[in-house]
């Protein structure tokens, strides 16, 4: 009794102790509230009373009863038989270490905060993120809904099995009794599941007063298991099993088990002799099978001294139909009759697989202490210590019975499911002191009690979901009645666990709520783990005996678990679970619970921007990162929102891009138009669909504004390397030259920070996001070479479905002398290299068309090109060279500058026309070289 040495603070143990079993419930808080708003004195009472549980009436007794439950009373008996003491001992124990695993990441998040009502839910949910809360929450929802109707198919196996077998609405003949069974499973259960749904309606005061007789059943029955197993050591029960060659024999079939017996001197024919025989006589036609082998009649329980322990070490697994025959006895095989088959025999396939997720439920239940947590006197002690506890306790009970079970019971009536060669009685009753009756009733009315607590507690966990608005098609189910009972939700979960009343087979729905569990518990496990690794100054666990290993290895198990008990169910539930966390991440409302999830893609993030700055991206790498400069109006909305639209086209979502603005003035003073801007532009950005960061600054001047964005904005490797701004218009017309100005300066300053520029002409005119181009071209005029950006453009946009039909056109610029039709075999060929489609057209202009300053450059970079090939520099000489004529060329440019702002109002040409004729004249023939070695060039394959 240590769990209860806190009730015995101010009374004495007994009266502690009974005080606290007459207010015993097994409700979460969140019912309890709603029980007592029913009536004003209950309200009353609330407000003066505080929450006083301890840890062994509100933690370890509910657990206790959660966990123990159906599978133990129906189908552990017959797990131990069909799998063997060591098999079944390998399953207990992976079951139980799971639970405790996650027990102990339920402890340290538990003990974090505190836990309101939706338990398992809330712990995620605000660990996780809403996404990986509102998945996970469902799937415990339709796992604790699913868990409702295996109880109530329990409750009616129980009543129409073992207590009264002749209410069965549908009676089964010629084999057919299991089909028949399934109908009656159908039609009882639908019944009690009204019945059941109409109690919860009509108040869940009913089941809290009904909470401490179903406690009491699941204590006393366990009690009746041990105190069995220490009777049978000495004085073993009676309960005859026959048996005819090695196969058992259904009970209800004989009266004496033999074939013939003496009466009156005279030798008679029994009951199981006209079962394989076609007439009472001694010289009848009877089975082969029946003829060849004798009739033997064991003890169903040898007892714990009898040594049959070594008989059901191994596992007996077997096919639907399969007969239960008993190893190591006497038989003579024969072909068996058509017309007969009266022996116990397999309901479905068997394996190991299956045998898991039918047990696993049975270990499940170990949040109900976690769930109540408001009513806890010390939940930060309760909760860790009450659960680990209880999980311990259950643990010793199922490994002890494995073994006790096999110690005591014949192996044919371990794998006898349903007591039919024990004369219809629980395997496990049988075995149990001081009668059947107790084992029976007893899980009669526990099974019965776990069904309502889940139609009690599944609807107010799906109410907790939908108040928190984070899944929007779920919000009716957040009202219910005046006192917040969940009306709705009660109708959800009452026509889901028709569902599975309608599968009718407890061992068919168990391996589904088990895949719903486990994927709740992997993530209670994947919660503490990343909470641990993060160390977040908010992760302060009272509970210190968790590590994060141990939380992985849970959530490792877990995983296991699910492909072991169901690969194709493993994989419906994860699908189930996706589709809800895509949904709540598409549709599902903001929420900002400073989740795990967040601080880990912080982490993520600083990581992948360290890595950034180690190295230069690579050519292959390279994409346009934009720097978009918007300008604002006088209301501060955006003034061209087209630029955006045609961001989104040119990005199409892939990369970086940060949209930024300048406001003029002190920060001081236009905080607050600067903070109106920013969002702005971001509702700007969400109705062109741009994704991207927005960056609002505050400057003296525009001028000093964009050469500040254009200088820091971005973070580490994540900078920009491209600016896309919009033509000044009228800038002709304007009387003030500093609209000009500043464009010109903006030109230079990304010159300067060596970034590619992108004007847009017109802006205004270009498509929106929502029009489509059936037909049209995308026109390049390639005159300069650029290192390739003019030609990535159009390809970029043809991304976008505003552009995808349209076609690309390459427009170059040839001199009369030159072979136009080689420069376009040579160009579509550099094309083809590139892999870009498109149409080639070499234009021929007279030699006064063509502009001086884009024929040097055209000639000075194919100069520079030819003469690297000729020198036959290695890579990094190449390299070394390419950034020597770069330095030389930004220092004129830099000179060039300087004598530009020393006399603003004359522009200097490098090139007048009488130099330009001499220098054409004069290298007429390098040039043409040049020209045509411009689409010879291939590019570097690396590089592709």
């Amino acid at each position: 009794m240590a769990l209860f040495e806190e009730e015995m603070d101010s009374n004495p143990m007994v009266s502690s102790l009974l005080n606290k079993l007459a207010n015993y419930t097994n409700l979460t808080q969140g019912v309890v509230e709603h029980e007592e708003a029913e009536n004003n004195e209950g309200a009353r009472k609330k407000e003066i009373k505080s929450p006083r549980m301890g840890t062994f009436i509100g933690v370890y007794l509910p657990c206790l009863q959660n966990i123990l439950g159906v599978i133990l009373f129906l189908r552990f008996t017959w797990i131990v038989g069909t799998a063997g003491i060591l098999e079944s001992f390998a399953i207990v124990f992976m079951c139980c270490s799971c639970t405790m695993l996650t027990a102990i990441s339920m402890s340290a998040i538990a003990t974090n905060g505190v836990v309101p009502a939706g338990g398992s839910y809330y712990m995620i949910s605000r660990s996780l993120g809403p996404e990986f809360g509102g998945a996970v929450g469902l799937c415990f929802y339709l796992g604790t809904t699913f868990a409702g109707s295996m109880y109530i198919l329990g409750t009616i196996e129980i009543l129409l099995t073992y207590i009264v077998p002749n209410a069965a609405i549908f009676k089964g003949e010629n084999g057919g009794e299991s089909e028949a069974m399934l109908n009656n499973m159908r039609v009882y259960g639908t019944c009690c599941i009204i019945l059941m749904a109409l109690v919860v309606y009509v108040g869940v005061k009913y089941v809290n007063k009904l909470a401490l007789v179903f406690l009491a059943c699941v204590m006393l029955s366990i009690f009746a298991i041990y105190a069995g197993v220490i009777k049978s050591a000495f004085d073993p029960p009676d309960f005859p099993v026959c048996l005819l060659g090695n196969r058992i024999l259904l009970s209800r079939n004989y009266d004496v088990c033999a074939k013939v017996v003496i009466e009156a001197n005279e030798t008679v024919t029994t009951k199981l002799w006209s079962l394989f025989c076609d007439s009472p006589s001694l010289n009848a036609s009877c089975n082969e099978y029946f003829k060849m082998n004798n009739v033997t009649e064991i003890k169903g329980i040898p007892g714990l001294a009898s040594g049959v322990i070594t008989d059901n070490l191994w596992s007996d697994y077997g096919l639907q139909g399969m007969l239960v025959e008993k190893k190591g006895q006497p038989s003579i095989s024969a072909p068996d009759s058509e017309f007969t088959s009266p022996y116990v025999s397999n309901d479905i396939a068997t394996f190991f697989t299956l045998l898991v997720g039918i047990y696993f439920p049975s270990v499940t239940g170990i949040m109900a202490g976690s769930n109540r947590s408001g009513d806890l006197k010390d939940a930060q002690k309760s909760i860790p210590v009450g659960t680990i506890m209880a999980i311990a306790t259950t643990s010793f009970i199922y490994m002890s019975c494995v073994i006790l079970f096999g110690a005591c019971i014949e192996g044919v009536v371990l794998r006898d499911k349903f007591g039919e060669a024990v004369s219809g009685n629980l395997v496990i009753g049988i075995l149990s002191w001081p009668s059947p009756w107790v084992i029976v009733i007893g899980s009669f009315f526990s099974t019965c009690g776990a069904g309502l607590q889940s139609l009690t507690g599944a609807p107010r966990l799906l109410q907790a979901i939908a108040r928190d608005g984070i899944v929007p098609f779920l919000q009716v189910f957040g009202h219910g009645k005046a006192n917040g009972e969940p009306t709705w939700a009660l109708l959800l979960t009452a026509g889901i666990c028709e569902i599975g009343i309608l599968i009718a087979s407890l061992d068919l729905v168990a391996p589904i709520l088990s895949m719903f569990f486990l994927m709740c518990y992997m993530f209670v496990n994947l919660a503490c783990a990343v909470q641990t690794l993060l160390c977040t100054p908010n992760w302060r666990p009272r509970f210190k005996f968790y590590h994060w290993t141990l939380s992985f290895l849970g959530m490792s198990l877990c995983l296991a678990l699910m492909f072991i008990c169901s690969w194709y169910y493993a994989l419906i539930a994860m699908l189930i679970a996706g589709c809800i966390y895509k949904y709540i991440e598409y549709r599902g409302a903001e929420k900002e619970w400073g989740d795990g999830i967040r601080g880990l893609s912080l982490n993520a993030a600083r990581y992948a921007l360290i890595r950034l700055e180690e190295a230069p991206p690579h050519t292959k790498n390279w994409r346009p990162q934009l720097m978009v400069l918007l300008k604002l109006d006088s209301e501060q909305n955006v003034k061209h929102a087209r630029l955006l639209s045609f961001t989104t086209q040119l990005k199409a979502g892939k990369g970086l891009t940060i949209v930024g603005s300048v406001i003029e003035g002190t920060y001081m003073a236009k905080r607050p138009e600067a903070k109106q801007s920013e969002q702005n532009v971001k509702s700007a950005m969400a109705a062109e669909k741009t994704k991207g960061f927005c960056h609002v600054v505050v400057s003296s001047n525009l001028r000093d504004g964009f050469s500040h964005l254009i200088q820091s904005a971005g973070l580490g490797g994540m900078k920009h390397n491209t600016v896309l701004m919009a033509w000044p218009n009228l800038w002709k017309q304007q009387e003030d030259p500093i609209s000009w100005r500043n464009f010109i300066e903006t030109v230079r300053e990304t010159t300067a920070a060596h970034q590619a520029l992108l004007v847009a002409k017109n802006i205004d005119s270009f498509p929106s996001n929502q029009e489509r181009f059936s037909n049209g071209t995308i026109d390049v005029w390639w005159i300069v070479h650029d290192g390739g950006l003019l030609m990535l453009l159009p390809f970029l946009l043809q991304q976008h479905k505003v552009w995808r039909k349209c076609k690309m056109r390459i427009f170059t610029v040839a001199q009369m002398v030159d072979n136009s039709i080689q420069m376009k075999k040579d160009l579509q060929m550099f094309l083809y290299h590139l892999r870009l489609n498109a149409e080639v057209e070499v234009v021929e202009m007279h030699e006064s068309d063509i502009s001086a300053f884009t024929y040097e450059k055209t000639l000075v970079m194919e100069q520079r090109s030819q003469m690297l090939k000729q020198m036959q520099l290695s890579r990094n000489e190449r390299e070394r060279e390419a950034q020597l004529i770069h330095d030389r060329n930004t220092a004129s440019h830099a000179a060039i500058s300087e004598k530009v702002d020393a006399v603003p109002d004359r522009v200097h040409m490098t090139w007048t026309k009488e130099k330009f004729t001499a220098e054409r004249n004069r290298n007429r023939e390098p040039a043409g070289i040049g020209v045509r070695d411009l689409f010879n060039m291939k590019p570097e394959w690396e590089s592709l």
